[in-house]
């Protein structure tokens, strides 16, 4: 089963002192590659600042460009993952050994479709 991970900021990195955010950052790179390389995590991607992002809004057919984030919220994703895992148990047990200082991740299936 897959499952996505949103994963926010945090405040560690939104407003870490440099020296605090770089030491936080080794281990979570560091973690990366392990759960990569155990083949468990099959995709995923640090995502650059909201500020960069841009927002199509559909309604009724008609398609507007925000120059903004998708939600206006105190927390942002500053990443996503994707586990390769048996069940939801064992992506919370990975999950659960992220070395972030703090922040949330959202653990959600992925909805596989025939195609």
């Amino acid at each position: 089963m897959k499952y996505m991970l949103l994963i926010t900021q945090g405040e560690w990195y939104a407003n870490g002192s440099p020296e605090d955010r770089d030491r936080a950052m080794e281990k979570v790179v560091e973690w990366w590659g392990k759960q990569f390389g155990s083949g468990k995590m099959v995709g995923g991607h640090q995502l650059q600042s909201p500020d960069t992002a841009t927002t199509v809004v559909i309604e009724r057919g008609k398609h507007t460009i925000l120059d903004r984030p998708l939600m206006e919220a105190k927390e942002a994703i500053g990443g996503f993952g994707i586990l390769d895992v048996a069940d939801l148990e064992e992506a919370l047990a990975i999950v659960k050994t992220m070395p972030q200082p703090d922040g949330r991740v959202e653990v959600r299936p992925i909805l596989d479709r025939d195609r």
